[in-house]
């Protein structure tokens, strides 16, 4: 199963450049991986159907004993065969549904396949965080679809209105699940927990137990659409109909059932546990059943039709009765593809006729008669007329309770009494489905204003609705997925399928035709009531319309949706003033009181203070801080900046006494790209900071400092003195010899050792670059390189003279912004600068330096070709954008990560690589040094792009008000050859 969701995974990432090279076609392609699945199930019915469950086990997390745990059992059989077949026959729709020139083709195609993948996961995936994890992509990938058309308002109202409620859901079921767990006899694994549920291990009685349950339930409810949160479902037909087909018929709302009956078997012991479920889910069959009966889009019937089928389905596998569980389970195939074929169905009114208002629709079945003929088995199944597989499903549940379910929790009395309500919500189940088959197909009289006119005026006129042909892909699906309503045909072979999914419930589950005459009798008082509601259509539309509820969930929604934004808003406006001195006293301040309070709680017993180890360090520590006064209360801004440096440096100075050369290096060339960084941004600033504020508020501002400052020292002296393992550097230095090849140990700690941090602080550094870029260049970010402007006739600027300058970029700068000093020291400085950085890279693995450090002094021998010629100078330097280098340092960095492959070792593993090269001597190096690269071409790409963006874009900002910098260039071509 692993493979198969790599399949689709891999299907996903090939969609787009798929539909870009072959259009809609693309789609039926990639119904193949579903597909794929479905055989594959396929090939595991004779183990299934014996009864035995498949387990396939992957490490994941082996220090914490994680591992992704997949299981396929009967449930997950059915429910792979569903979200497959399904999933492959609405893709092929969908190649027909949509144009080449469709809007987000090419997304709908990755996001539609990788959901696909996620319910797979979902569905057999035995470990409850494993499903979360599955569960969660299947709200974000809804997201995705419901709002395809994001240009749309309602289609994005709709996509962050069903995020908002099913991820709502999921943070309670989340904290269910480890209530569950680590309730005694509980566990991560489902199968164990059911089991352990089912035999008395599970405390089911006590509180943690039973509130973990209800909150799992919570987020079962919100995927499923069950009442109070069964709003989002309906609003969800603003994505396009093959996304409703499959999301909203056959896959994630089907995920809340499916985790329902999963648990069931064992946590209906729980007290709690199946009344909740039989109250949400009738409650929900009827306000669905009664909604749809006043709709006039074809898609909202359907919809509420789901909710009032999810109501349905959901009270009967979660009943805690086996008879139940398989009219449930029953019941849960055939709206798969009843329901299915209803929205395609619709899709194919729609896209004939242009419309999905039943009012604007008549004679359709005579133009579409194969459409009507699928129509007629589909709505036939969910209306549950007999011989159907819906009527299979309903007629078990009707037998199980006239005759009494055996649920634990129940009796023969409270039996009828739901069956009662049943009867009342099939009654409904049964007028909306002549419906939504009458609305599509019949023949009426089509008032001119639909909207307008009612059964007694209005211009009325007899027509059959004009419509285009259904392309025969969109048919085939169609009728396929249709044929799903005969398999009631087959009740002894559903039945050997189904049966088994109840578990250690107790009852007897059993599926025919005929369970006797009061189970008939029953399905006929359903089905005669039903017609009359369908005769009398106008007069129930007439009266729902008078008799409207005065609250709906959609306006609770909207409510809480406003109040949380002003209540938000309101802490927002007193928390976050705007005033930086505020902002920082709140952070600071909590930590005090939090860290603080935590320390005085729990004070260690050994506290060891160690001092110093030399009076260098004394002396170090007096200059920091000496330093660190100055700098807060130096007004000038450049002298604060110097200042800094100076704390900086002697951080250096005081790692490098204490053994630590790669921390000292380090930290030297960050500080001073950070100096010269300052420095450029604050030439753009007042020479001076603005007044200090009152005293008061400087003696506020002492306070908090010294106890932040104290906090931290306090918090890093009882964290050293806690102690009680062995440190893991005690291993490092044989590991990073032994395994990583390198005398120096932290290098081989980040390039190998920890080599998947490095790789992602990597991508971390490019996105702060990228934001940081992106802050200063206000209108739009440019990746273009400034050369310096060429003289008139091949002459250079300086007398005529043909030989190129070094410092070329000069030429663009007056006179009096000229350093000759500068220039002379660049000239020499630049090319040994450059030397000793990949100087630095080489060594690092066996001694102190790296590719970062070696990247830091690259990037400054580079500022220092800017400090010297200006930006015009930094383009002759570098004319690659900064940009691109960054992305090349991250290609190979992630290249080197594969690099272990070749050689048959994992990722980011590092391997020997020895070479004789004849006379030029023996090579030795590990494939951690492209790592190394990597980092080094990535800093350089960093600081070039912190120079261009702070340097060249604030030189070219006050230069350029009105966008004439060509004009400007010209004037400096041209004083060049006067020259």
């Amino acid at each position: 199963m692993l493979v198969l969701i790599a399949v689709h995974l891999c299907a996903a990432i090939l969609a787009a450049p798929l539909v870009a090279k072959l259009g809609r076609r693309s789609l039926a392609l990639l119904a193949v991986a579903p597909a794929a699945a479905v055989v594959y199930t396929l090939t595991q019915a004779p183990m299934i159907l014996s009864g035995e469950a498949i387990t396939r086990s992957v490490p994941w997390v082996p220090g914490l004993d994680l591992s992704i745990t997949m299981r396929m059992d009967s449930l997950s059989w059915v429910m792979t065969l569903i979200v497959g077949g399904v999933g492959a026959a609405v893709l092929v729709y969908a190649s027909r549904y949509f144009t080449d020139s469709s809007q987000g083709l090419r997304r709908f195609a990755a996001v539609f396949t990788a959901f696909v993948a996620a319910m797979l996961g979902l569905v057999n995936v035995d470990h409850s965080m494993g499903l979360y994890v599955f569960w969660e992509a299947t709200s974000i990938l809804s997201f995705l679809l419901i709002g395809h058309h994001y240009d749309r308002r309602p289609a994005r109202l709709a996509a962050r209105q069903a995020l908002l409620v099913t991820s709502s859901g999921s943070l309670a079921m989340f904290a269910g699940f480890v209530m569950l767990a680590h309730a005694p006899g509980g566990s991560y694994s489902l199968s164990e927990l059911v089991e352990s549920a089912a035999i008395g291990g599970l405390a089911v009685g006590s509180a943690q137990v039973i509130v973990g349950a209800l909150l799992v339930l919570a987020g079962a409810f919100s995927k499923s659409a069950l009442v109070p949160t069964h709003f989002w479902l309906p609003g969800a037909m603003a994505a396009p109909t093959p996304v409703s087909a499959y999301l909203h018929a056959a896959a994630m709302v089907k995920a809340g059932v499916y985790l329902v009956a999963r648990l069931t078997p064992g946590l209906t012991n729980i007290d709690a546990w199946s009344p909740v479920i039989v109250i949400f889910g009738l409650t929900t069959m009827i306000v669905g059943g009664w909604r749809a009966l006043k709709q006039f889009d074809l898609k909202l019937v359907l919809a509420y039709g789901t909710v009032s089928q999810l109501g349905l389905i959901t009270a009967a596998v979660g009943y805690g009765s086996a008879s139940v569980a398989a009219a449930g389970i029953t019941m849960l195939v055939a709206h798969a593809f009843f329901k299915s074929t209803l929205f395609l169905i619709v899709g194919a009114v729609e896209s004939a006729t242009g419309t999905r208002d039943l009012r604007r629709l008549s004679g359709l079945g005579k133009r579409k008669p194969v459409l009507a003929g699928a129509g007629t088995l589909a709505a036939a199944s969910m209306a549950g007329i007999p011989l159907t597989t819906g009527y299979l499903g309903k007629e078990a549940f009707i037998t199980a309770l006239l005759h009494g379910s055996e649920a634990a929790w129940s009796s023969h009395t409270l039996d009828l009494l739901i069956l009662a309500v049943l009867a009342v919500g099939s009654v409904l189940t049964s007028a909306y489905s002549w419906r939504a088959w009458w609305g599509a197909f019949g023949v009426r009289d089509v008032p001119a204003d639909p909207e307008s006119a009612n059964e007694d005026e209005g211009e009325h006129t007899q027509e059959t609705t004009h419509c285009l042909p259904t392309p025969p892909m969109m048919t085939v699906s169609i009728g396929i997925l249709s044929l799903g309503a005969l398999a009631g045909l087959a009740p002894a072979f559903l039945e050997k399928i189904i049966v088994p999914i109840g578990g250690s419930t107790p009852g007897t589950a059993h599926l025919a035709w005929w369970s006797g005459w009061g189970p008939a009798s029953v399905t006929g008082a359903i089905l005669a009531v039903a017609a009359v509601l369908a005769w009398r259509a106008k007069g129930v539309e007439s009266w729902q319309l008078k008799h409207t509820v005065p609250l709906r969930a959609t306006e609770i929604y909207a409510w809480s949706l406003r109040e949380i934004e002003i209540v938000s808003a309101s802490i927002t406006h007193r928390i976050q003033r705007g005033s930086l001195p505020w902002d920082l006293s709140t952070i600071f301040v909590t930590f005090v009181a939090l860290v603080g309070s935590a320390l005085v709680l729990h004070t260690p017993s050994n506290l060891t203070i160690r001092w110093a180890d030399s009076w260098v360090q004394i002396v170090l520590a007096l200059v920091i801080i000496v330093a660190a006064v100055g700098t807060v209360r130096s007004r000038g801004r450049l002298r604060a900046v110097v200042a800094l440096g100076a704390v900086g440096l002697g951080v250096a100075v005081l790692f490098a006494s204490q053994g630590a050369p790669d921390l000292a290096i380090t930290q030297v060339v960050v500080e001073a790209v950070s100096i010269i960084v300052f420095v450029l941004v604050l030439r753009r600033l007042p020479r001076f900071f603005s007044d200090r504020p009152l005293a008061r508020s400087r003696w506020w501002r002492l306070v908090v400092a010294v106890a932040v400052g104290s906090t931290v020292v306090i918090a890093g002296l009882f964290a050293s003195s806690s102690r009680i393992h062995n440190p893991v550097s005690e291993i490092m230095p044989n590991e990073a010899k032994e395994f990583g090849h390198g005398l120096n140990i932290v290098n081989v700690i980040l390039v190998d050792i920890r080599a998947w941090d490095t790789v992602g602080e990597l991508s971390v550094l490019l996105v702060i670059a990228t934001g940081v870029a992106s802050l200063l260049y206000v209108r739009a970010r440019s990746g273009r390189i400034e050369r310096a402007p060429s003289a008139p006739n091949g002459h250079e600027a300086s007398g005529g003279q043909t030989p190129r300058a070094f410092l070329r970029g000069v030429i663009a700068l007056e006179q009096q912004d000229r350093s000759i000093v500068l220039e002379v020291v660049t000239r020499l400085l630049f090319p040994t600068m450059l030397v000793i950085s990949v100087w630095l890279l080489m060594i690092g693995h066996n001694n102190p330096g790296g590719g970062f450090a070696g990247g830091v002094v690259a990037g400054l021998a580079f500022v220092l070709r800017y400090l010297a010629g200006g930006r015009h100078e930094l383009g002759e330097a570098m004319p690659i954008p900064a940009g691109r280098i960054l992305g090349l340092g991250l290609f190979i960095a992630g290249a080197s990560a594969m690099a272990p492959l070749l050689f048959g070792n994992a990722v980011l593993e590092s391997v020997a690589v020895d070479l004789d090269l004849g006379l030029l001597g023996h090579l030795h190096f590990t494939t951690a040094m492209v790592l190394d690269v990597g980092v080094y071409v990535l800093v350089v790409g960093l600081i070039l792009d912190l120079i261009s963006a702070t340097g060249s874009q604030i030189d070219r900002d006050p230069e350029e008000p009105d966008g004439t910098e060509g004009l400007r260039d010209e004037a400096v071509t041209q004083k060049a050859g006067v020259q």
